[in-house]
């Protein structure tokens, strides 16, 4: 068994990454006993079988139950489309939303949702040959009326989290802001103060530019800290 790359290590579509007694895990391809890279991304080893490569510029692709938060882009008689940053737009009908049956003879889309509105929903269903379903029928999901949007790659959202959640835990913890993580990518930060908000979008962008950097969760504790002492000064 025979590794040739290091973890964290570069590596771009069609580079030979492994040979041996492995699993094929994201961005990987095998031929034979041989682990090929198809993205250019950050060579990764999972459970010291399964290679893999973090994609650094990809689309979100959706899995069932993830939470996302997209724009509204369009609406049609019974059913808004919702940009998620998917190759396909996702599909939110009435019923999923409002969790009762609607009757678009007696009530207007518009009185719920708007296009340009921005929303937290679950992904209900999905395969490749349809566009997402979406569901707002839960607890913690519905219209974001309050608090700062930030993009990130949606390769990045589990360095994010972090291990066990020790990265958004901090950031939680030292901020005192809510952040309302979209697996596509999309985080949605609410704070006491807008100077609060402003903190966590600048860790949240240092976490994306740096997140293949040893040691990024201390990291971004002292620069949180620091902000925070050069406030008080």
């Amino acid at each position: 068994m025979t590794l040739f790359f290091n973890r964290r290590e570069l590596v771009v579509p069609g580079d030979l990454l492994a040979e041996g007694d492995y699993e094929a895990g994201d961005n990987v391809y095998r031929i034979g006993n041989r682990f090929y890279a198809t993205r250019v991304g950050l060579f990764e080893l999972k459970e010291e079988r399964k290679v893999s490569v973090i994609a650094l510029n990809a689309f979100y692709v959706p899995k069932v139950g993830d939470v996302v938060i997209g724009d509204v882009v369009d609406m049609g008689v019974s059913n808004w489309a919702v940009d998620i940053r998917a190759p396909r737009l996702a599909i939110l009908r009435a019923v999923d939303a409002l969790g009762r049956p609607f009757r678009p003879d007696k009530e207007e889309l518009a009185r719920f949702l708007s296009v340009g509105d921005t929303i937290i929903a679950k992904v209900k269903a999905y395969d490749r040959t349809m566009n997402p379903l979406l569901t707002l029928n839960e607890p913690g999901l519905g219209k974001v009326t309050k608090g700062r949007i930030v993009r990130i790659t949606p390769s990045k959202v589990p360095r994010l989290i972090g291990k066990k959640g020790s990265m958004i835990s901090m950031l939680k913890r030292e901020t005192g802001c809510q952040i309302t993580i979209g697996m596509n990518g999309v985080i949605l930060v609410r704070g006491k103060s807008p100077e609060d908000e402003e903190l966590v979008v600048e860790a949240i962008m240092k976490i994306e530019r740096e997140s293949h950097v040893e040691g990024l969760t201390d990291r971004v504790t002292r620069m949180i800290r620091e902000r925070k002492m050069a406030r008080i000064r």
